[in-house]
């Protein structure tokens, strides 16, 4: 009976043991063929995609637009990567030749004679059709002599890096603005962006009830800035950010031959703010030399932050326009930083591919999304902050000087009034029309002396006028800007570059490197004016480069369609017919121009009386 209850007991721990043996040769077996089993499992997920992919375009190529553009950007980069490692060895070896110190010579002047014969033959054709854009491009000139003026090293100036860092923004300026797959592609990459940032609205509403969201500032536009930077947390911690910025760097440092610390700096304040743009490179930061310092700062005051830029957007400035703003304001801000305060030390920084960006701390996503919400909190506060002190100072600042102004028979004098006048001839310069100076420089006064919230807040005032249809001027007052003019305005208020950055830089880098405190404060007020003026110059390259769409350019097929409502197209329009119109006496008006030989001409002018007064209308 002993020998039975062995016997019996044994049987489990040989199935026990057989188990185990069993485990092991399969674990083994997957390890050995893990790297198969995921080449599997990612063919099928790929193929599973691709159906989905075909599925959607085939449904509704307009609807799936989004993914087509999403997925070519996917595959475009697991193409290049893919290239690079099959082909890059192979075509550096066949870029050797081109070392040769003569030919690289050669082709130099090639290259330059060809930009120089290229921008003539485009002044002369482009500017033969629209004579005014020859005033922007004047204005580039003064700017640029201007800040070579104020240059701390005139002999050293780099200008290969200046003529770079402008020409590609002027062609990253032609893609956007003039080309029409280019224009069109922005457009739709603002409306996303617009779409995107009205998901703040699900979360606002619910803690703050669709009444107020829709009615109070406070409660409509800041929580955008919680919401993108809890979405730009996410991107940082998934990398994207980081390679992207890098991307980026390398391109401009390839073409410019700045270094790679001030590169990426600039390159990252497309995305982040003047503050977080340093940690980028934050233990490079104690070696940087003075030039790459002041280039550091030119790129914060130069740009706008993503989350700012949501803001603006929910404000109804041109998404499209912020973008490319923000975009172009890279390679001029390392151009004219290098400009003002050229390199004269020799730099420990060559290369970015051997610099490594920092990485997001947090454990998860769900950690990276709260803690993003969480420090745009103190942006929220700052920039409400901000609105109350600035508008209540400027109120009282207007006070001050209307009751200076009384005492000597001058009504009405306030800030804004000085700023348009103190300031209409630069942004004439800038390409706007003089009938909008006033307004244009008001505004720009209000950026640089106040608050580029505020400043764009107006804007969005005298656009949101003009969209309503209201006439242009009431009892002498103008209501509102043209298109052109409000685009050039969205393009100079395109950065942080006014007199309240400059404690929030200087308390922002003291912090990090508090040693080097009597280097940034020795170059802050030549970076802040350096910023400045690349916002600038980006409004003269839209001025030279805006060209009238939609109802502006063709009014003829605008009013040839019914309208009965007053909107910005037909004041344009109907102003074009009044004044393409005269009187004969008791005959019927007479036409001129591209409405000379079109027959509905007459009942226009007829709709168009219904809507505007004119003499013509009589």
């Amino acid at each position: 009976r002993t020998g039975n209850v062995v016997q019996w007991s044994s049987v489990p721990e040989f199935n026990s043991r057989k188990n185990v043996q069993t485990f092991i040769k399969a674990r083994s077996f997957c390890r050995r063929h893990a790297s198969l089993f995921k080449k599997i499992l990612l063919g099928l997920l790929c193929l599973a995609y691709a159906a989905y992919f075909l599925a959607a375009c085939i449904l509704d190529f307009q609807r799936a637009l989004a993914l087509f553009v999403l997925t070519c950007l996917v595959i475009f980069v697991l193409v290049h990567n893919f290239l690079k490692k099959l082909f890059g060895e192979k075509l550096m070896r066949c870029l050797k030749p081109f070392k040769n110190s003569r030919l690289r010579f050669w082709m130099k002047w090639v290259f330059r004679g060809a930009c120089v014969v290229g921008l003539i033959l485009w002044l002369v054709l482009d500017t033969a059709q629209r004579p005014e854009q020859l005033i922007p491009f004047a204005g580039i000139c003064m700017f640029i002599l201007i800040l070579f003026v104020c240059s701390k090293h005139h002999s050293v100036v780099s200008w290969r890096t200046v003529f770079w860092g402008l020409g590609l923004q002027f062609v990253f300026g032609i893609v956007v603005i003039r080309t029409y797959p280019g224009f069109i592609a922005f457009q739709w990459l603002g409306d996303q962006t617009r779409i995107f940032l009205n998901y703040t609205v699900a979360g606002s509403s619910f803690v703050f009830g669709d009444t107020l969201i829709q009615d109070i500032f406070a409660f409509q536009s800041l929580p955008v800035i919680l919401f993108f930077g809890c979405m730009t947390s996410i991107l940082y911690y998934l990398g994207l950010v980081q390679w992207v910025v890098q991307k980026i760097a390398w391109f401009l440092q390839f073409t410019m031959r700045t270094t790679s610390t001030e590169t990426l700096v600039v390159a990252g304040n497309i995305f982040v703010g003047m503050t977080e743009a340093p940690l980028l490179v934050r233990p490079y930061l104690a070696d940087m030399t003075l030039s790459e310092i002041h280039t550091m700062m030119t790129g914060g005051f130069a740009t706008i932050s993503g989350s700012v830029l949501g803001a603006f957007i929910s404000f109804g400035i041109d998404a499209s326009s912020l973008i490319s703003a923000s975009v172009m304001a890279a390679p001029c801000a390392l151009a004219l930083s290098k400009l003002v305060y050229p390199e004269v030390e020799e730099s420990k920084f060559k290369s970015v591919e051997g610099m490594k960006l920092p990485h997001g701390k947090e454990r998860n996503i769900l950690e990276a999304a709260s803690n993003g919400a969480t420090d745009a909190i103190g942006l929220v506060a700052n920039v409400a902050a901000n609105l109350i002190a600035f508008l209540a100072v400027l109120a009282f600042i207007n006070a001050v000087l209307s009751w200076l102004g009384e005492m000597v028979d001058i009504h009405g004098l306030t800030f804004q009034v000085i700023c348009s006048y103190v300031l209409r001839p630069m942004v004439f310069m800038m390409g706007v029309e003089w009938a909008d100076c006033p307004i244009v420089a008001e505004i720009v006064g209000i950026k640089f002396f106040i608050n580029e919230f505020v400043a764009y807040q107006q804007l969005s005032q005298y656009k949101n006028k003009r969209l309503s249809g209201v006439e242009e001027w009431i009892e002498g007052e103008k209501q509102w800007i043209s298109v052109r003019g409000e685009i050039i305005t969205t393009y100079s208020l395109c950065g942080f570059a006014n007199l309240s950055s400059i404690g929030i830089t200087l308390g922002g880098l003291t912090s990090i490197i508090p040693h080097r405190k009597s280097d940034l404060s020795k170059i802050v007020i030549r970076a802040l004016f350096t910023g400045a003026c690349v916002s600038f110059i980006s409004a003269c390259m839209a001025g030279i480069l805006y060209v009238p769409r939609g109802a502006e350019a063709d009014c003829v097929s605008f009013l040839n369609t019914s309208f009965t409502n007053r909107t910005y197209e037909t004041y344009v329009c109907c102003r074009e017919l009044f004044q393409s119109t005269s009187l004969n006496g008791t005959n019927p008006p007479s036409f001129s121009g591209p409405w000379e030989d079109t027959e509905f001409s007459a009942s226009a002018l007829a709709n168009c009386c219904e809507l505007y007064t004119n003499a013509i209308c009589a």
